[in-house]
């Protein structure tokens, strides 16, 4: 571990203040939210931002509320624990309470919140896949007002968001599942639920009755791209016809294709391949059974 370097530090109490002082500090300013991963990069070197902007302090930016359209509401500061326990998201969005309770160990999850995991833009989020196939949109706020982005467009490559000068993640909104639907998250470390996602992959289906494909399907991958990407060819053989096993075959073979891996010191490219394929079969056969089944997960 290196000394810090010096920086400016702000604990702003209002959203419009916080969003002001980002804009003026500048590329150099970070928010603080839970800490866990800014702070050991920071000790480590790999940043060396010129002024933190605290969260904390604002009140609001937690918690996680039901919507009017029967969605749910999760704030930006609500820690990765509070999801993973939330018996609201354990009853309607369990595959979101799934892939908090894999997030590193117990004590990162009291303190990482689900904004600092989605808003650090990395590869391996573990809450980004899910959110995605669930066709979550993050509210944001910023200089220019408040807008809506659907989560998968709040990527723009390792590290980078789409976000503007000034903008921050103000909360998370969920549609309702409707019925006969069934979602699902694996993740492949090499300790479970203490190590980043060697690959993650995440599906979500909707199996109307009486109907032999889906109605809808969407599946996102974790780690094996520079961002957490749709794997869109494989939706669209999922939507092609009957959902046969040598459809869902075809889809986690369509699912590599989709994505970018590397080789490094965790996991060479071609491992990473076949993990894509085999965790996009399991993921796929786990949420069909769900959706036929009738449990939302």
């Amino acid at each position: 571990m290196r000394p810090l370097k010096p920086f400016a530090y702000f604990e702003p109490r209002q959203l419009a203040e916080a969003c002001e002082l980002l804009a003026q500090q500048g590329e150099g300013a970070r928010l603080l939210a839970g800490g866990t991963d800014l702070l050991v990069r920071m000790k480590k070197g790999e940043i060396q931002p010129s002024s933190l902007v605290n969260l904390k302090r604002i009140p609001g930016l937690d918690g996680i509320q039901p919507t009017p359209e029967n969605g749910l509401s999760i704030g930006a500061l609500t820690s990765i624990s509070t999801l993973e326990q939330s018996s609201a998201v354990r009853a309607k969005w369990p595959v979101l309470a799934r892939a908090a309770g894999v997030l590193g160990s117990p004590s990162i999850r009291n303190l990482a919140t689900l904004g600092g995991n989605i808003g650090r833009a990395s590869p391996a989020s573990d809450m980004a896949a899910p959110l995605m196939v669930l066709a979550a949109r993050a509210s944001v706020e910023g200089p220019g007002g408040k807008r809506e982005i659907p989560l998968e467009s709040l990527f723009a490559g390792p590290g980078k968001t789409t976000l503007k000068p000034g903008e921050v993640i103000v909360s998370f909104r969920v549609p309702e599942m409707p019925p006969r639907s069934g979602a699902a998250y694996l993740k492949l470390g090499r300790r479970e639920g203490m190590d980043l996602a060697l690959v993650g992959v995440a599906v979500f289906l909707n199996l109307p009755a009486g109907e032999g494909k889906p109605a809808e399907a969407r599946i996102a991958l974790a780690s094996v791209a520079p961002m957490p990407v749709r794997a869109r060819k494989a939706e669209e053989e999922l939507l092609s016809g009957p959902m046969t096993e040598d459809r869902v075959r075809k889809a986690a073979l369509a699912a590599v294709s989709d994505a970018s891996p590397v080789s490094d010191l965790r996991a060479s490219a071609s491992y990473r391949k076949e993990m894509i394929r085999v965790l996009t079969t399991r993921a796929v056969e786990e949420a069909r059974q769900k959706a036929e089944g009738g449990i939302v997960s």
